[in-house]
């Protein structure tokens, strides 16, 4: 499965550049096949929102197209911008950074995944809910597991059953019961 993503992420372009590993390192290639950003990475992810996240010993920070870090790599882990925002783990929290590099949210959920549609789904004491670009939480944490908002909608899961929820937390399909 893990040689599967690692493909996937290797023949994947976005905003017109894809990463390639050669020599154990990672850099990324234009469409032409032309090497744009050397190999230097030990991990690289896509380009979304102008940056992509990258590691080199286990830090992680984002480089822009040209190949330069413009937040430099101090995370534990890091995911793509969306909307603006992406997650970091620094000291096995999580939070979120702007593009300048600075906590808008502060590391306080145990994981967290990308804001889509304005929220963003996180993990607090083993149960997932939902927080807006402020940090708050519109929908609060009751659930299993829970899945990004798309189209209005957001798989989520309790005790193994599963259904879909609107932006105001309302069971819209499933049961849940």
């Amino acid at each position: 499965l893990l040689f599967h993503l690692l493909l996937i992420l290797l023949v994947h372009f976005s905003e017109g550049l894809a990463a390639v590993m050669i020599n154990d390192k990672l850099g990324y290639i234009n469409k032409q096949g032309q090497i744009v950003i050397p190999p230097t990475f030990d991990s690289a992810y896509l380009f979304l929102e102008g940056l992509a996240e990258v590691a080199i010993n286990d830090k992680w920070g984002f480089i822009n197209r040209q190949g330069q870090f413009v937040i430099p790599p101090t995370f534990d882990f890091a995911s793509s911008f969306s909307e603006g925002l992406a997650a970091v783990m620094i000291n096995d929290k999580w939070g979120f950074i702007n593009k300048q590099g600075q906590f808008v949210i502060p590391p306080t959920f145990d994981d967290a995944y990308s804001f889509s549609e304005g929220l963003a789904t996180v993990e607090i004491n083993d149960k997932w809910g939902f927080i807006n670009k402020q940090g708050q939480f519109v929908i609060p944490p009751t659930f299993d597991d829970a899945y990004s908002f798309s189209e209005g909608l957001a798989t989520v899961i309790i005790n193994d059953k599963w259904g879909y929820i609107n932006k105001q937390g309302q069971l819209i399909y499933g049961n849940l019961d």
